[in-house]
């Protein structure tokens, strides 16, 4: 676990000359369950999208397996938080899970046998194959983040990125999204995921980046969590 799989150069994302992210360095180990962690309004969902080049950073840089091309892109599945998505376009829970294969064939090419076996062995592992054909905007908000974490099951990326996805579910439902994380990271999967439950971090993670607009400490949990950096990323007022 000693390789870099995602490396940020010297981040800065401004909204409206308002810092949101000031000179950030982090760098993402190959096969770690990595947190990150900070208070409101320290940046955390600001820094997964320019990961994801979905905001354009003031400046920085952002390697994914070395490379800055959006091609690289193509190796993370981003499960984004549950509020950014509209939960009533018509469409069905296989349909969803299903678009994580477009990523393979282009949004043209229409899934074939394989693709709709793969779709559906993701949502047997998510405990949702029984309702295959229901509209998302008839599941509950646990069974809607069964079905996104499915989804990016179904692309078989090698990085998962994923904004607060254990935030207001059933513990059920959280057991699961753990179990399933811990059992692809031993498949040689990457995760870095946006978590608010401090309580939580030491139990499901092997990483953590503590942040406040800059990295307060990152590595792993052993070395970095501790109370110092955890009150110095809540006390301090970051870059604004």
């Amino acid at each position: 676990m000693d390789k870099d799989i995602i490396k940020v150069n010297d981040l800065i994302v401004a909204y409206d000359d308002e810092p949101a992210i000031w000179h950030l360095n982090m760098a993402l180990q190959e096969n770690s369950i990595t947190a990150i962690v900070g208070p409101n309004g320290a940046g955390k969902s600001t820094l997964i999208k320019s990961i994801m080049q979905l905001i354009k950073p003031v400046s920085g840089e952002v390697w994914i397996k070395g490379s800055k091309s959006r091609k690289a892109l193509k190796e993370i599945a981003y499960v984004p938080q549950k509020g950014e998505v509209n939960w009533d376009f018509p469409t069905t829970v296989l349909d969803v899970v299903m678009m994580g294969r477009y990523v393979h064939k282009g949004w043209l090419k229409r899934p074939n046998k394989k693709d709709r076996e793969i779709a559906m062995s993701a949502l047997r592992v998510m405990k949702m194959e029984a309702f295959r054909n229901r509209q998302i905007s008839e599941l509950s908000g646990g069974q809607r983040q069964r079905v996104f974490l499915a989804r990016a099951i179904c692309q078989n990326a090698g990085i998962y990125i994923m904004d607060e996805p254990l935030q207001g579910i059933d513990i059920t439902t959280e057991k699961l999204i753990i179990d399933t994380i811990k059992s692809l990271q031993q498949e040689g999967k990457t995760f870095l995921i946006v978590h608010h439950n401090l309580d939580t971090v030491e139990e499901y993670f092997d990483h953590a980046v503590i942040m406040n607009k800059t990295v307060i400490a990152a590595g792993g949990i052993g070395d970095v969590w501790t109370k110092e950096n955890i009150d110095k990323a809540y006390t301090e007022t970051g870059a604004g």
